[in-house]
This record gives structure tokens, sequence and C-alpha cells, in this order.
């Protein structure tokens, strides 16, 4: 999660008309922000609610998200599975281990919620299973090849949802020759747009979602 492109005006009155962050996720709001570097990374209220609406609306049997960081997605994806579903979720940071698993807990989604630590790239041909909606939030310069990993597995009408695409806004202006990273987002998102394999909107939720949807 990088900067904001919306004004704290605007995005205060988008907090203000979306149902209320729940008391577990503002606590973990919380204590990411006074424990854990980078906290602009957490879904946070809006996208989060986000998250759990498009769940609802699915009612996924299996999700995956890339990228857990403290786990505050996963909370919100896993809101809306079928019963005796289950999310896995992949963080290569292992000194995230203990409060993703803390706040697990305290959710009551140890049942549900399967924390993976260490490299997607090599944990993802290891789970054997269909999902129905991914969410890929990590290190972008594997968004693609995250995506194409994943899509031949999925089954017709599974989601992926993809953030940080508008990365702050820099794929709106002229690209500097050495900023690499927008770079890879420019031709990701080119890339989606192109791709007949799927059905896709880019929505400015915070810093950008795309939303797939698999033909």
């Amino acid at each position: 999660m990088k900067e904001p492109l919306f004004s704290p005006v605007l995005e205060a009155y988008l907090e203000a008309h979306t149902s209320p962050e729940p008391e577990l996720l503002a606590a973990l709001n919380r204590e990411t922000h006074s424990k854990v570097l980078s906290p602009r990374m957490l879904s946070g209220h809006t996208q989060g609610r986000f998250l759990s609406m498009v769940s609802h609306m699915i009612r996924p049997r299996h999700i995956l998200e890339i990228g857990t960081y403290t786990g505050y997605a996963a909370i919100c994806l896993a809101e809306g599975l079928q019963e005796g579903g289950t999310l896995h979720t992949i963080e290569i940071n292992p000194e995230r281990q203990s409060i993703v698993e803390k706040f697990i807990s305290k959710a009551h989604m140890t049942a549900c919620i399967k924390l993976h630590i260490g490299d997607a790239l090599e944990i993802i041909p290891t789970l054997n299973i269909s999902f129905d909606l991914v969410f890929i939030d990590a290190d972008k310069k594997n968004n693609l090849t995250y995506y194409e990993m994943l899509l031949p597995k999925l089954s017709s009408g599974s989601f992926i949802l993809i953030d940080n695409v508008l990365w702050s806004g820099k794929v709106l202006t002229e690209v500097k020759k050495n900023d690499g990273k927008t770079q890879h987002m420019m031709a990701f998102n080119q890339r989606i747009q192109e791709d007949e394999r799927v059905e896709n909107i880019l929505l400015p939720l915070r810093d950008g979602l795309m939303v797939l949807r698999k033909k």
C-alpha cells in the first residue's frame, strides 16, 4: 500500500460513509501502525470493507492471498468464505508471523486461514487447489509472474484482485527512464488490458485495485 491518491478530506468522507471498521481490525490497524514498518501497506478501513464485500458476493470456497503483511486483508477476505472454506495466505517476512497469528486467533479464524511463510513463487506450485478468489498484494515486479502462474489453474468465473496498480498516480504521468517499478506496473496493466482470457475493471480505490474475472 502506497500513498493514497485522494485528499485526506475525501478519504475521511469515504470512511464516514462506509460500514464501520470492526473492532478487532481497528486494533490490528493500530498495532500495525505502532509496531510494524511501512504501515501504509495495510489495506485499511475502506479497502478492507470492499474486500469483505467482494468475498461475501462471491462466497468462495478457496481464497489465495499473496502478501499477508499483518493479516488485515486476510481476515477481511475470510469473512465471506463458505462454511468449511479456506484462505491460504503467503508472507515472505517471518518477523510478521507472530502478529498475523495473534490476530487470526483473536478473529477465531485459525481453522480457515492457513498462513505460509516463504517465497510465494516456491509455495504456489505446492498448493494443489482451485481458488475461486485470489488477492495479489506482494512484490510488484512479480505481479505478471504470479498472474501467469495462477490463471491457467483457475476455473472459469474465478476472480483475481491486484492491488497498487495506480502506483501513487505515477502510471498517469511521463515515466522517468530510471523508474523501473513504474515501468513494470504500466506494462502489467497493459498486459491485463490486452488479455482476452479475462474481463477486467480498474478501480480508483486507494492506490488502485484491478478486478479480473476469468472467462
